[in-house]
């Protein structure tokens, strides 16, 4: 195995080490512990794996624990603006990022858009109706969530923040 010189990141050599279960191990024990100001190069290194589906999971668990630990910080602006450039060719995870900066919206009174919540991935809504305490996001699923639970799930939080 050899060691990326800029991530840390081990390269499994696909004639020796084919096995992706192994690769997205080491892909998060390698998010688990980069530095911030590394993320973006780390996310990069890992989608050009061979297999993006797996790569595509490593950096979706390492976006989603950012996006929370910054989610009401005002470095999230910056942030997401890093990765957006990073991961602008993996649709899965821009839409991610995306869904992530419309819960953040509503969550600080940002500008957002009730169509863009309502066709939003069922990740998304579901977040939405059970963390949001914005009357408006609530309002909006309660009325226009596609999904039984997600319209529930907005109802049971609307009785919550009142």
């Amino acid at each position: 195995m050899r060691v990326h010189e800029q991530t840390g990141v081990t390269e499994s050599d696909p004639d020796r080490d084919p096995d992706e279960h192994v690769r997205y191990a080491c892909y998060r024990r390698a998010f688990a512990d980069v530095a911030p100001e590394g993320g973006a190069g780390l996310v990069a290194r890992v989608l050009t794996d061979p297999d993006g589906a797996m790569a595509g999971s490593a950096v979706r668990g390492y976006l989603d624990r950012r996006a929370v630990e910054l989610f009401t910080d005002p470095g999230y602006p910056a942030w997401r603006a890093e990765m957006a450039e990073v991961v602008a060719a993996n649709d899965f995870i821009s839409r991610r990022l995306r869904e992530w900066t419309l819960l953040r919206a509503a969550a600080v009174g940002e500008p957002w858009e009730v169509d863009e919540l309502l066709t939003a991935t069922n990740w998304c809504r579901l977040r939405a109706a059970e963390t949001s305490t914005a009357g408006a996001v609530l309002a909006a699923l309660v009325e226009g969530g596609r999904a039984k639970r997600i319209r529930n799930a907005a109802k049971l939080m609307t009785g919550k923040v009142k």
